[in-house]
């Protein structure tokens, strides 16, 4: 029974991060486009992924509340169909109106919000639904199934545009709408979470940060930065396809997604084999920074395309390992109660971290390629030293008198998933 259900279950949340990620991803390669169709700046056209990733980032901790306090199918359902009506907005405005960017900037706001209750509310299911090394597998698969979608959705987007560069903005209420009938019919869940009160809850969760703050703050700091290096290099990497290299359409979306798929390959094998391996994730993890540090160093030489998109291909087959890592340290390191707000807490910083990206990217652009690399390799050396020095779960901070094994629920024992 629980095989069965673990099985379709996976299947039906593995699709979330999947729609998620076209939010930001499919737009990538009809960036350039959309700034000539509307007369923008690079700036506002950064826009475009930097307030989508701000409104989740935003209402991302909210959600995890909820998710928490009520259920996860119904934060994450309602979450889907707002996605898909953002879309909806964004695309009836660039096709009807002719001052549109307003507007769709609105319904990519709406869309952000929507994005909120998606993939981190997700891994706090994966959580509840699984346990062992079967929530490292499935962890590494909700990282891998993100990673397809943007392997996907370059290509995808720039086959839509050859239509109408606005006809991706259709395409998300589709694809949102049937997720979100097939997670309501395809998973079950526990009916009632343990009620807490507001106030408790702000308690137990100044606690969690009081107890494990001194390696799970640093953590989330990586995460961000791993993203926000991953979509700047998209947002650079699509401009300059474009601009210097004249290369356009569905060839330039299959080169977007070569980086990518290095990334989604290894993401999926690193949530395979790391299991609960607290030594083995440390070793990974770092592995995966000094693959990405070395090649922002190498990328910022190097203007030949060929080489170029290999070095970048290195860097995102490093962040492949780095990521089921953190996500398998940070779900495992709470309680089942809290567990949504911390993983949607750790979102709320993933998105910060994409939503930074480009406009950064767009103002390093300007100064040369050199700078726009060697700035990343400032980045990604400054979070290989935080997880060397301070991302050791176990350790404990001063006053703490609980005991801690690693991320709590993640190397004891816990409840039997739900049958």
């Amino acid at each position: 029974m629980e095989a069965k259900q673990g099985t379709s279950a996976m299947i039906a949340i593995a699709f979330i991060p999947l729609v998620m990620v076209l939010g930001n991803s499919m737009l990538v390669p009809v960036l350039p486009t959309m700034k000539a169709k509307l007369g923008l700046s690079q700036f506002q056209t950064s826009l475009m992924i930097t307030l989508f990733s701000l409104a989740a980032g935003i209402i991302i901790p909210v959600v995890g509340y909820l998710s928490d306090r009520f259920s996860r199918k119904w934060v994450i359902v309602p979450s889907l169909i707002l996605y898909g009506i953002g879309g909806i907005m964004s695309g009836l405005a660039a096709w009807l109106m002719e001052n549109s960017y307003t507007m769709i900037l609105i319904g990519r706001i709406v869309q952000g919000i929507g994005a909120a209750g998606t993939a981190y509310v997700a891994m706090a299911l994966i959580g509840d639904l699984y346990s062992g090394a079967q929530e490292s597998k499935a962890l590494g698969i909700i990282e891998s199934s993100n990673g397809l979608g943007k392997i996907l959705s370059p290509i995808i987007g720039s086959l839509i545009a050859l239509v109408t560069w606005y006809a991706v903005f259709f395409t998300f209420p589709v694809l949102c709408f049937a997720v979100a009938a097939y997670v309501w019919f395809g998973v079950k869940e526990k009916k009632k979470m343990e009620e807490k009160s507001f106030f408790q809850y702000l308690k137990a969760l100044k606690q969690i940060f009081k107890n494990k703050g001194r390696w799970l703050i640093p953590a989330f700091f990586v995460g961000s930065a791993g993203l926000f290096i991953l979509f700047g290099v998209l947002f650079y990497l699509s401009d300059v396809l474009e601009e210097t290299f004249k290369i356009d359409g569905v060839l330039k979306g299959s080169i977007l997604a070569i980086p990518l798929f290095g990334m989604v390959v290894t993401a999926y094998i690193t949530g395979a084999k790391i299991k609960q391996n607290k030594p083995l994730i440390r070793k990974v993890m770092v592995a995966g920074l000094v693959i990405l540090t070395g090649s922002m160093f190498g990328v910022a030489f190097f203007k030949q395309i060929y080489l170029m998109i290999g070095l970048l291909t290195l860097g995102s087959i490093g962040t492949g390992l780095l990521l089921p890592c953190l996500n398998t340290l940070i779900t495992g390191a709470v309680e089942k109660a809290e567990r949504g707000m911390i993983t949607s807490l750790y979102g709320s910083v993933r998105f910060l971290g994409v939503a930074f990206g480009p406009p950064l990217f767009s103002w390093l652009m300007k100064i040369s390629h050199k700078t726009v690399f060697l700035s990343m390799t400032g980045v990604s050396l400054a979070t290989l030293m935080l997880s060397l020095f301070f991302i050791k779960p176990g350790i404990k901070n001063k006053g703490d008198t609980t005991e801690e094994h690693g991320p709590t629920t993640l190397f004891r024992k816990r409840e039997k998933a739900p049958t």
